[in-house]
């Protein structure tokens, strides 16, 4: 068990969240911090209302992107000992399993109980991260990671407008949306950015969604003069019902059209790359263009110089003289994964540097960009009533069990939504649907100085940022789809240094934890709707 500790006459940061003492399992003396969200009914009200945008746009949740903090710039982790257990372990059965027995089984299925986390960061941008519902007395409890919840990197307060969707997909919210009333993260979290303690546990009031009365199909106009809840339903169609539509309707009707993001898709080389590859590169030909896709430096090296896909862009990965300032700041980068290339410098008779050079490399991609152009019919809806409830979070998914204390390598089964690119570019996941990884946690822990981490647990995985957040099962019962949080993703490595995430890790959950898990467990929300 690692403690921080002030020095004398050290002063605490000044944050949004409130600290207390409490006295834990055996051997730990945990101070736990929470901070409130959404205070009352009509607060949550409004969150529910920002995220559901029941006023003819899309939805705020489909505008959200996965929020990756300094996830990319994660270097290589280091080993270190073993774990610290704090006390005897100890388990808490999921919701509906509380005096029943495991069962072994063999499928995969995907637990019901997770989800996305939404919510405001503190540049005002709409984002996302992974998280499960989790046992708790009034089945209304959240886990996620602590940078899911609190923003440490601006020293903020808890993220705004912070909601759990579970089983989310493409804006669609099957069991409800859950608004956050009170976050409870540990002290040192909180207060020090220590990512030993990078979790978190949000209590949600009754789950809601749009609707709750009847929907009234209305003209364009009374659409636009109506002030309540309204929404507008759209129906993709063809270029020729498009056409026929607005010469019936005209350009103000209800036939839209849009030009959208070009499709781009990697083609062969053409028949005649060698003989325009100027123009290729530079203005593209026949619709095609030369591209370059960064790698580092012993792809390029290995790579063809033919002009085929994945060959060498040699005419992008020239040597360029740079400034001392710059130098030293993409050294910085470099020594934390944000920057490939590689970077020299001259020296005189005397030792001393007198130019500075970076050189960034690239392999070639033949790329098609296709004009596309949407067209679709709306129809406009009035709705008499707005939020309905839809009940607990638990009785609505469930909720997975909790358990710490654990010996080291226990098989688990992780889950989220990795979203990110790989640190190469290469982009494997699209953050869409929830995915799975499993394979037993290691042995020893992993420590990285930047983010305070000394005692991380580690499993193999090629998970990308989006997936922060997501549960740790231990004992997984594929056919009940319940188990036990163990852990949370929190960083991802590059262990062998090849441009792919190969690494996730997670907190070690001991006593420190489950005295916060039990805290949060025991606070009731209730219903948002009167």
């Amino acid at each position: 068990m690692k403690r921080i500790l002030l020095p004398a006459g050290g002063a605490i940061l000044a944050t949004g969240l409130l600290a207390a003492g409490l006295a834990g399992t055996a051997n730990a003396v945990p101070d736990w911090a929470y901070d409130t969200m959404a205070k009352d009914a009509p607060s949550a009200v409004d969150v529910a209302e920002f995220w559901l945008a029941a006023n003819g746009e899309t939805n705020n949740l489909a505008k959200a992107t996965p929020y990756t903090w300094e996830t990319k710039a994660t270097p290589t982790l280091n080993v270190g000992g073993g774990y610290t257990p704090d006390g005897k372990p100890g388990i808490v059965a999921p919701i509906g399993e509380e005096k029943k027995t495991a069962s072994k089984v063999k499928n995969i299925n995907l637990p019901k109980s997770i989800g996305k986390v939404f919510f405001v960061d503190d540049q005002g941008k709409l984002k996302w991260c992974s998280a499960t519902s989790i046992q708790s007395k009034y089945r209304n409890l959240v886990a996620t990671a602590g940078h899911c919840v609190y923003d440490d990197k601006a020293n903020a307060s808890v993220a705004d407008n912070w909601v759990f969707v579970p089983g989310y997909y493409q804006g669609k919210t099957p069991w409800g949306i859950y608004v956050g009333k009170t976050a409870y993260t540990h002290y040192d979290f909180a207060n020090y950015e220590d990512y030993d303690r990078d979790y978190a546990f949000v209590t949600v009031y009754n789950g809601v969604q749009i609707g709750g009365g009847k929907s009234v199909q209305v003209t364009a106009k009374e659409f636009a003069e109506h002030k309540g809840a309204k929404y507008v339903d759209e129906k993709t169609i063809t270029e020729a019902e498009y056409k026929a539509g607005v010469e019936k309707y005209g350009q103000d009707g209800p036939f839209k059209s849009k030009l959208v993001d070009p499709k781009v898709e990697t083609v062969a080389k053409p028949a005649d790359a060698h003989q325009h590859a100027v123009e290729y590169a530079t203005t593209g030909r026949n619709g095609i263009k030369l591209v370059g896709s960064e790698v580092v430096k012993s792809v390029y090296d290995a790579a063809p110089n033919n002009l085929d896909n994945n060959s060498k862009a040699w005419w992008l990965s020239e040597k360029i003289s740079i400034s001392l300032e710059e130098y030293n700041q993409l050294k910085a980068a470099k020594s934390e994964g944000k920057f490939l290339g590689e970077l020299t410098e001259t020296k005189d008779v005397n030792g001393n540097a007198t130019a500075w050079f970076k050189q960034q490399f690239f392999v070639a991609k033949w790329v098609k960009a296709t004009e596309q152009i949407r067209y679709w019919v709306e129809s406009y809806f009035i709705v008499d009533g707005f939020i309905k409830d839809t009940g607990k979070l638990g009785d609505n998914v469930g909720g997975q069990g909790f358990t710490w204390n654990q010996k080291p390598e226990q098989t688990v089964f992780a889950f989220g939504y990795p979203a990110d690119a790989h640190p190469d570019g290469n982009k494997a996941y699209t953050g869409v649907t929830p995915k799975w990884t499993y394979g037993k946690t290691t042995g020893k822990t992993y420590v990285q100085a930047s983010s305070k981490v000394e005692e991380h647990i580690g499993l193999k995985s090629s998970f990308t940022p989006g997936a922060d957040g997501g549960p740790w099962l231990a004992k997984y019962s594929n056919a009940k789809r319940l188990g036990y949080v163990n852990g949370v993703t929190s960083l991802f490595g590059d262990q062998d240094k090849n441009g792919r995430y190969d690494l996730i890790t997670s907190p070690y959950f001991d006593g420190e934890t489950a005295a916060i898990y039990t805290k949060a467990a025991a606070v009731w929300s209730g219903s948002i709707v009167k």
